[in-house]
């Protein structure tokens, strides 16, 4: 076998600056240029201290303005920008979610859509009381999306998944009024309360924080997750490949990009028919090579093996390489950058959703009904533009890694009972990981997530981060582009075991697992809160006590901060490497990174230096592994 290595982040970097050397040759511009014409960065804004919420203003507080004209100090202000930061993030991951209902409404035997898992649909149904027996499991699916879409407006109640965290912090939630009800309802609220002339206390409005990241977490993005699985299959465990050495020079490379699965599905199954193949081979290439970037990505690997070309800092990338024949995107997280950019070269840079709409993009407009035409359509128009390319301007850096994705709840439990469940009884449980935490054997578990953002060196505090904490027998549960920062740096190969401390290596040789799990894309950390208070459950405790905690060191978007107070609303410590521009506020920060903790269990950390913020995650899964003994 060939001896393993990591990619360091130097070896990214050397490689990325001669693709920008291909770009200059074009006249393209990139990201790490505009950086430089953004630099310095507005103060005001990144303190959170700039108020445009009314056409009094903008007003910006300072030592010799401490309020704005409607008298709003900075603690209000602070405070109403993170809740609207929040309700953005809410609302895009959300009605993701809700494009899935949809989709799922559009399944049909032997159509583009199928139910692939009917297990898990009839796990939903019972979820939430759909009657099953003797009916056509369409029929079932389609009634169960139809509750799903009314989630986002139901008149009143609470949302339906919530009655899979435990009890206690259901009682939580409750006792303290942010059990998240309509999901519409909580953005709605968010807006309201930030409008001018209402709220202006801190508490209150981090209080809808946490509700409105929690009809998040526990809603639309458990939707998105759920209904997916349904309809594209559960992710199982399975080989594949990552970073940009996955693109191939004699084939026509297709690359999908965003977030929504529904069209990447289709792509995958489409490009993979004889047909299609033997279209590219009219057109002088010999196939087709499909790869991904961002969180569409996550979706076709975990599901297809389709490989991981780049994460968020690296989508200009796969236009550089002068091999792309056409990049295609759904929703969130699409550079308008790319449109410029694809006109330097052949590549061809397809919009298809009206919430995504790019400058100097071909649109077409992608329909769960038409959903083969559009596919066929798109795939063709990259087969056709593979005489187009220019060979002087190809450069694919020979990188790559392997990388074992897939693994859902299920697909743990699984790989616990073919390996360690030797008691019947104990099949389809995490009581054997339970043991491992409660042993020492694993000292705890980190969920790394979220994006790249040029604040911080791309990809550096993700890979050296988990390199720290594997090295102390903490495993790592990965979603989103920090999945695909492990993968390219080789962190989801098996062989990565030998960087392990002795406990959690034995743990993945006797598991067969990597010990950093990629579990999917952003909305996939549903399935971490679900992981954790499963895990609760077992050990007889509640979520906050768990020695478990979530990191985002390099985050970037509104989805982040949606993200990060669902999961401390969960009851789980979040570390974070950037501010959520809340600095502005002493009396916020203290909120967030102090008292919160008596209304959910869980805060804030953040720390920019990656010594400390490793270590001050260890320290903090050791102290709660203290509290847990003490209470066992």
């Amino acid at each position: 076998m060939e001896e393993f290595k990591l990619t360091t982040i130097e070896e990214f970097e050397a490689e990325t600056n001669k693709l920008l050397e291909t770009g200059k040759k074009v006249g393209a511009d990139s990201w790490q240029q505009r950086v430089v014409n953004q630099t310095p960065h507005c103060k005001f804004g990144e303190n959170g201290v700039c108020c445009r919420i009314c056409s009094m203003g903008p007003c910006r507080i300072t030592p010799k303005a401490p309020r704005g004209i409607c008298g709003c100090d900075a603690a209000g202000i602070v405070a109403r920008n993170f809740l609207r930061f929040t309700a953005g993030g809410t609302a895009t991951h959300s009605d993701h979610g809700r494009e899935i209902a949809y989709t799922l409404m559009e399944t049909e035997a032997g159509g583009s859509y199928e139910v692939k898992d009917p297990e898990k649909l009839l796990v939903i149904a019972k979820e939430w009381g759909v009657e099953t027996e003797g009916r056509d499991i369409y029929d079932v699916a389609h009634e169960v999306a139809e509750l799903g879409v009314m989630e986002y407006g139901k008149i009143k109640g609470f949302q339906r998944w919530i009655k899979r965290a435990t009890p206690e912090r259901q009682a939580t939630w409750e006792k303290e009024g942010i059990a998240p009800r309509a999901i519409d309802r909580e953005v709605v609220t968010a807006m309201h309360m930030t409008h001018m002339g209402n709220s202006s206390m801190p508490e209150p409005l981090i209080r809808q924080a946490l509700r409105c990241g929690l009809s998040d977490g526990w809603g639309g993005s458990m939707m998105g997750t759920e209904f997916s699985d349904v309809m594209f299959g559960t992710p199982h465990e399975m080989k594949t490949e990552a970073n940009l050495g996955v693109m191939k020079e004699d084939m026509v490379n297709i690359v999908v990009h965003g977030h929504d699965p529904s069209l990447s599905e289709m792509i995958v199954k489409y490009a993979e028919t004889p047909e299609m193949v033997a279209y590219a081979k009219e057109q002088g290439a010999n196939g087709i090579q499909i790869s991904g970037v961002c969180c569409t990505s996550n979706e076709v690997t975990m599901r297809h093996g389709i490989p991981m070309a780049g994460n968020f800092l690296a989508q200009e990338n796969v236009v550089l390489t002068g091999a792309c024949e056409l990049i295609v995107v759904d929703v969130q997280c699409i550079f308008p950058a790319l449109g410029p950019l694809s006109k330097c070269f052949h590549t061809k840079f397809v919009t298809t959703s009206n919430i995504c709409r790019q400058p100097d993009s071909e649109f077409i407009h992608f329909e769960p009904a038409k959903a083969k035409d559009n596919a066929i359509k798109i795939i063709k128009m990259a087969c056709e533009n593979f005489k187009n390319r220019k060979k002087e301007n190809v450069y694919i850096p020979q990188m790559k890694q392997e990388a074992w994705v897939g693994y859902s709840c299920e697909e743990i439990i699984h790989k616990l009972d073919g390996v360690t469940n030797s008691n019947v009884d104990e099949m389809g449980t995490y009581k054997p990981l339970v043991e491992c935490v409660n042993s020492g054997v694993l000292r705890g578990a980190v969920a790394m997530v979220g994006c790249n953002n040029p604040k911080q060196r791309a990809d550096f505090m993700h890979v050296e981060l988990m390199k720290k904490l594997i090295a102390n027998d903490i495993i790592l549960v990965l979603s989103g582009c920090s999945a695909q920062a492990a993968a390219k740096a080789g962190l989801m190969d098996k062989r990565a075991k030998d960087l392990c401390g002795q406990g959690l290596k034995r743990v993945c040789e006797l598991v067969d697992i990597p010990p950093v799990l990629h579990m999917g894309s952003c909305v996939d950390i549903s399935r971490m809160m679900r992981l954790v208070c499963d895990l609760a459950r077992d050990m007889g405790c509640e979520t906050y006590e768990l020695p478990v905690v979530g990191c985002a060191p390099e985050w970037m978007s509104e989805k982040a901060v949606s993200i990060g107070n669902y999961v401390i609303g969960t009851g789980i410590d979040t570390f974070l490497g950037i501010n959520p521009y809340t600095a502005g506020s002493e009396e916020v920060e203290g909120i967030l990174k102090g008292s919160v903790e008596n209304i959910v269990g869980a805060k804030y950390f953040e720390e920019h230096d990656l010594d400390k913020l490793a270590q001050m995650m260890i320290d903090r899964i050791e102290e709660k592994r203290a509290k847990l003994a003490s209470c066992n």
